[in-house]
């Protein structure tokens, strides 16, 4: 402010001065008044001039100049420096926040006083069917059409969440129902924030925890009520030492029947609940082949006494596997008794241990037996699904074989293979991957050399 005061005044008396020389001292006045008109209108022009690069363009500000204005110039082009940093350090946090939304799995929509988006992430669009650039400024009940949800975000009661069927999307129904969960949370009066979850497979394992408890329950039920049936009869009823006897074989089968079941609930619950096998115990696959072979054996002589069944056993390769012995003899034997359960007296089954051409190792069971329609086979390693109820009740299996087999192979890195053809036979298998094998370390005078090769390779 001196400066410009100063440089008024001089501005002034340079005029007088010029006036006064000329004249003759006779205009001395006229010439400070019109030395100060010009400062006034010089000044006036770069004031002008400062405020139309302010309208138009400020970062054409140009770099610091003399006189005030210069220095105002420059203080203002300092200001919008930072207020430029400050805002792009504002848009790239923006974009972090919007950039971790669209990656999170649940959807997010924001609706503005009159219902219409906002803004929606990619999880939400696929959820509702919506297109998130193309669907801006819509009213999202126009573009959801599920009656459940347009009366959801009509009514402003949103202490409760709302399910709705994904498939109600405007692209179609697919093949694969999807169930989400919409919870609205209003905000900034009546703008509104949708939160959708995916609760399929909450709501899958729901249903199947619900039937796994009934299946539970039918399965013990039944051989409950036949042995209270039999104790009812022994204690009212006189009978003689045959009868006794029939109705006592009768309950110790449904005895073992429970028994069955519970060690399978309880395999089943140990394979669940604990870590997977390490790469530290090693076992002979021909001394686990000779075990399946001693229980096929006697099972098949117990369910098809008069037949019985041809059985084969081969080994290709002497191995040794990596993992839990008890494990792996329990997913080879069921699919063993399986095989001798739903194939008829006389029929063949064919066991196999063989190294196939990318290294992996081959455990396979075939049989001869009815076969499985197609539609059955993607559901067999659920708990307690049976193709043929009764058949395998009569057998004594108790739905759970199957489901014990697929635990087994996931624990051990194994691929479960089931082939069959309506009456032309099944083929399971479970092909064990490489890192959990090696060739067999013979050990001599050992016993379980001469137990593993018991019987394999014969047939019967």
């Amino acid at each position: 402010m001196p400066f410009r005061v100063a440089s008024f005044l001089l501005a002034s008396l340079a005029g007088g001065i010029l006036m006064a020389i000329v004249f003759s001292g006779h205009a001395a006045g006229w010439g400070a008044w019109c030395g100060a008109a010009l400062w006034i209108a010089l000044d006036i022009w770069r004031a002008q001039r400062l405020m139309k690069v302010l309208r138009t363009d400020a970062a054409g500000l140009s770099s610091r100049s003399g006189g005030i204005w210069g220095e105002l110039a420059d203080r203002i082009r300092k200001l919008l420096r930072e207020r430029e940093q400050q805002t792009r350090q504002a848009q790239e946090r923006l974009q972090e926040f919007l950039a971790a939304i669209q990656a999170s799995p649940n959807g997010v929509v924001l609706l503005d006083e009159q219902g219409r988006i906002e803004w929606c992430n990619q999880t939400a669009a696929g959820q509702f069917g919506i297109d998130a650039e193309r669907d801006m400024l819509q009213h999202l009940a126009n573009l959801v059409r599920d009656p459940a949800f347009v009366a959801y975000l009509a009514s402003w009661n949103y202490s409760r969440d709302v399910v709705i069927d994904a498939t109600h999307a405007r692209h179609g129904p697919s093949n694969h129902p999807v169930r989400v969960s919409v919870q609205v949370h209003p905000y900034a009066g009546n703008r509104r924030m949708l939160l959708t979850r995916d609760i399929t497979s909450l709501e899958q394992a729901e249903a199947m925890r619900r039937d796994f408890v009934a299946n539970v329950s039918h399965e013990i039920r039944t051989p409950l009520t036949v042995l209270a049936g039999f104790v009812e009869t022994l204690q009212n009823l006189p009978l003689d030492a045959e009868e006794r006897s029939r109705y006592l074989a009768l309950m110790a089968q449904q005895s073992h029947r429970m028994e069955t079941l519970v060690n399978d609930l309880l395999t089943l619950s140990r394979l669940e609940g604990s870590a997977a096998p390490t790469l530290g115990h090693w076992t002979r696959a021909r001394g686990l082949l000779a075990q399946c072979e001693d229980e096929g054996r006697g099972l098949s002589a117990r369910l098809a006494p008069k037949l019985g069944h041809r059985l084969t056993f081969t080994v290709t390769a002497d191995q040794e596997i990596a993992g839990a012995a008890t494990e792996l003899l329990s997913a080879m034997s069921n699919l063993l008794s399986n095989a001798i359960r739903y194939t008829p007296g006389g029929g063949e089954i064919t066991v196999t241990w063989q190294t196939l051409p990318d290294g992996r190792a081959e455990f396979a069971v075939r049989d001869s037996g009815p076969g499985i329609a197609a539609e059955h086979i993607p559901r067999l390693t659920e708990r307690f699904y049976r193709v043929d109820r009764s058949r395998s009740r009569e057998t004594g299996g108790t739905g759970l074989g199957l489901a014990i087999v697929k635990h087994v192979a996931q624990r051990h890195g194994a691929e479960f293979r089931i082939e069959s053809v309506v009456g032309k036979g099944s083929r399971f298998a479970l092909l064990f991957p490489v890192a959990r094998l090696r060739p067999a370390r013979p050990v001599a005078g050992s016993a379980m050399s001469v137990v593993s090769s018991r019987g394999l390779g014969a047939s019967a």
